[in-house]
């Protein structure tokens, strides 16, 4: 097998503003499961690579709108979650400790290759499939000769990035800090990633979770396999309008699925509910602080 070449550059102002702490921009993350695209390691303020600390990893979806930085197609514009801001302020206060944040760039907006990657594989049966084109809701299955999965996506993290991380980077590996978070359809594939692999991932956060695909089948199928209550925490939310305002009734069922499951609201398991917040990467950046404490909060 050829030698993996991992060539980075550090990116450390966007169009707007300095970033906060220090981005380090892979162009090509290297793979055999998946399309190769670049990976962004955000390292917090004082992170030192000589020092004897060791951080948590946060694993998340959408990689090319976390960080407003030169590199991402959207430098500039509004569309940004700003996770070094709200990381680092929620750091200098106290209320969280500092993570390491790995953002995994989307395959491409063509048609279905993101949605090929993030709805949850295993919840496609024959039946599913069909509601699925009834939505017209269709999913690639390759672009550019490369086969989509969202299977293959998480073999992606869990096999080949994550090794890589704890490698190269000062990470506490262990479960209970590798951490996965995404909003929309990268709410499915972060709740899909614990009930895949729990020994892997010990929290998700899940932010506007679009369970409308398939008609909440993801919501039936983690009913069967979400692990029971006892070593992980579970961050659901959605608003009111646009999109979300189809989430309501679909979240209420993953409620219940987490009350069976054993889950104590509050504990390891929160759904909030926020009254006129819309889909957009604006209302998941007003709300991201919430997320952040509840899975890195300090006691």
């Amino acid at each position: 097998m050829a030698k993996k070449e991992y060539e980075k550059v550090v990116v450390r102002r966007a169009n707007r503003s300095p970033i906060e702490g220090t981005i380090v921009h892979y162009e090509e993350f290297p793979s055999e499961l998946i399309r190769v695209r670049p990976v962004n390691v955000w390292l917090p303020e004082g992170y030192d690579p000589a020092s004897s600390d060791r951080y948590p990893v946060i694993y998340m979806h959408d990689g090319q709108m976390m960080f407003d930085h030169d590199t991402s197609p959207y430098a500039g514009m509004d569309v940004f979650w700003d996770v070094d801001k709200a990381i680092t302020k929620l750091v200098r206060n106290g209320e969280i400790r500092p993570p390491i944040v790995v953002a995994v760039w989307m395959a491409s907006w063509a048609k279905g290759a993101r949605g090929a990657e993030y709805m949850p594989q295993k919840v496609v049966t024959d039946e599913v499939w069909q509601l699925l084109r009834e939505q017209e809701l269709g999913f690639a299955v390759e672009e550019g000769g490369q086969k989509l999965s969202a299977d293959n996506y998480l073999k992606f993290i869990v096999h080949e990035l994550k090794p890589f991380i704890d490698a190269t980077y000062r990470t506490e590996s262990d479960r209970g800090n590798t951490l996965v978070m995404g909003s929309s359809m990268g709410g499915l594939i972060s709740a899909y990633a614990v009930a895949e692999y729990p020994g892997v991932f010990g929290g998700a956060a899940c932010l506007s979770t679009d369970w409308r695909h398939g008609d909440g089948a993801v919501v039936r199928w983690l009913g069967r396999n979400l692990p029971s209550a006892g070593t992980h925490r579970i961050y659901f939310d959605h608003g009111t309008e646009t999109y979300d305002a189809h989430y309501g009734p679909f979240q209420q069922q993953m409620d219940e699925v987490m009350r069976r499951r054993g889950y104590t609201p509050g504990e390891d398991w929160i759904t909030l509910r926020f009254e006129g917040a819309d889909h957009s990467p604006r209302a998941w950046r007003e709300r991201l602080h919430i997320p952040l404490k509840f899975l890195l909060g300090t006691p």
